[in-house]
């Protein structure tokens, strides 16, 4: 066989094709979503990835309000962050994060899944649609609904 046929493709930003993708969130259990959610929005699931260019899909989550979380998550996990002045540790829990908006929860972990660069927080800006209810704004561009 020669060796030179085996080269790498790369695909060109204006060649991705991009399609909208519902998911629902009711009885899903946060982490095991967030990180299926984080494979869609990145373009790992499609043939031609490349890490440096957005060539996931769009994501709209809806009922976010009907989250799991396992074990005893509900009472014993934190979120902890620092304002970058003495005693400036901010400690918030889940279960009071999810009653000041479920939507946060879902964000937070696809967002600490995706790559900590200029990319991966436009991948996060442009590519996740997350909503309380399974109401959402989307409908014109005809989502397909993943089991």
């Amino acid at each position: 066989m020669d060796p030179l046929s085996f080269k790498t493709t790369l695909v060109k930003k204006k060649l991705v094709k991009k399609s909208w993708v519902l998911l629902d969130a009711t009885n899903q259990i946060l982490g095991r979503l967030s990180s299926r959610i984080a494979y869609i929005i990145m373009g790992k699931n499609k043939p031609y990835y490349s890490p440096n260019i957005n060539c996931g899909d769009y994501v709209i989550v809806i009922n976010s309000n009907y989250i799991k979380l396992t074990g005893k998550k509900w009472d014993t996990k934190k979120y902890i962050s620092y304002t970058g002045y003495p005693g400036g540790k901010k400690i918030i829990f889940v279960k009071n994060l999810f009653n000041k908006d479920s939507r946060i929860l879902i964000y937070k972990a696809v967002k600490r899944m995706l790559p900590k660069n200029r990319l991966g927080r436009l991948i996060f800006k442009k590519n996740l649609y997350v909503y309380k209810d399974s109401f959402h704004k989307h409908l014109a561009q005809n989502p397909i609904l993943l089991k």
